[in-house]
């Protein structure tokens, strides 16, 4: 990272890793400029584990010695993250808000900001990388140096233009690393525990809140024969892999293996039900695009999932088919595919169905 006396603006949650990177590039000769997005009703109060306390964030800024804004976008952040998950949900998907809110919300608002307030860059706290491509030198983006901790699934969908001005300091650090950096800092973060992966809450009682009475009907819950054995209350109380809470009995364990939008069905089966051979993904974005019709690549369908060798085939209308090298089970419509080699992302897009 070079020691310029650059001009970036640092998404501070009031977390140790966006405490730490305003801290580091502060250090590194930057004018930095802290600025926290309030996005959810109440998330000041919501205590040490929300993505957002900006009031934290302000005690860490005042602290560092640092302008910290603090940038209210509550009504935006539920027209374009929480009501598209509630659809998503009570169409029969699982969906993933962090990657929609990191790409289409945090950043690029961020860099909005960053326009209006001459910055060069935006930074934040996530764990990746980014690198020049040795070929092409356009701007990689890779897994974070801790992979417990990489958060570069969340990533896929940005931009080439968006990597080109955006700093990950601590994505070449470990967790253990950034508390002690946050310990020589004297930051009162240092020990503060890790934000959740969703800040919303239980989901079920937000989707029925939007929810239509029509959007909460009830339905049937059949086996893959299509035999009914019960009933259920709606539709997005439900995923795929799903055991407990189906409200069925059976001599051997239940599990959910597919989900009907039209027909508001939970179909069941056994463990073995849920394993599967590949998938079909829409909409796909690339970070490096596909030089190929095919080629190998290892893809990761859930974020604590680790990435399985495929080959990938793309297809028109901006899809792509991935089979696996062995069985996975448990793809779920509705979450990001990510597509890397090694280290790299690729770049991915969103589960439409399954290939048993």
């Amino acid at each position: 990272m070079a020691n310029r006396k650059k001009r970036v603006v640092v998404a501070m949650s009031g977390g140790v890793d966006s405490s730490v990177t305003a801290a580091l590039l502060a250090a590194q000769g930057y004018e930095v400029l802290g600025v926290s997005l309030r996005l959810w009703e109440g998330a000041g109060e919501r205590g040490p584990r929300n993505c957002s306390d900006y009031r934290g964030a302000g005690e860490v800024a005042e602290l560092l010695g640092i302008p910290h804004a603090l940038v209210d976008l509550r009504s935006e952040f539920m027209r374009a993250v929480v009501e598209p998950l509630a659809r998503s949900y009570l169409g029969g998907r699982t969906p993933n808000p962090c990657v929609a809110c990191n790409r289409d919300f945090k950043i690029a608002v961020l860099l909005r900001w960053a326009d209006e307030h001459d910055a060069d860059y935006v930074a934040t706290g996530h764990y990746a990388r980014i690198l020049p491509n040795p070929s092409t030198q356009a701007p990689s983006l890779l897994r974070g140096v801790d992979r417990e901790k990489d958060q570069s699934y969340f990533l896929f969908s940005l931009s080439q233009e968006q990597l080109a001005r955006l700093l990950f300091p601590v994505g070449g650090m470990t967790k253990g690393e950034v508390r002690e950096s946050a310990r020589g800092f004297d930051l009162p973060v240092a020990d503060r525990p890790d934000s959740q992966d969703i800040c919303l809450g239980d989901y079920r009682d937000l989707v029925e809140s939007l929810a239509q009475d029509e959007e909460r009907a009830s339905g049937e819950m059949v086996d893959q024969d299509g035999r009914v054995l019960g009933h259920h209350c709606g539709i997005h109380r439900f995923t795929i892999g799903q055991r407990k809470g189906l409200g069925l009995s059976a001599p051997e364990p239940l599990y959910v293996v597919e989900i009907d939008g039209d027909s508001k069905r939970v179909v069941v089966g056994g463990r073995a039900d849920l394993d599967c051979h590949g998938l079909i993904a829409h909409s796909a974005q690339w970070i490096e695009p596909p030089a190929d019709e095919e080629m190998p690549a290892e893809i990761q369908i859930r974020y604590r999932a680790p990435a399985v060798p495929c080959r990938v085939r793309f297809l028109p209308e901006n899809k792509f088919e991935a089979h696996f090298d062995r069985p996975f089970r448990a793809v779920t419509p509705g979450q990001a595919a990510v597509l890397y080699q090694g280290e790299r992302v690729l770049g991915g897009g969103w589960i439409e169905k399954a290939i048993k």
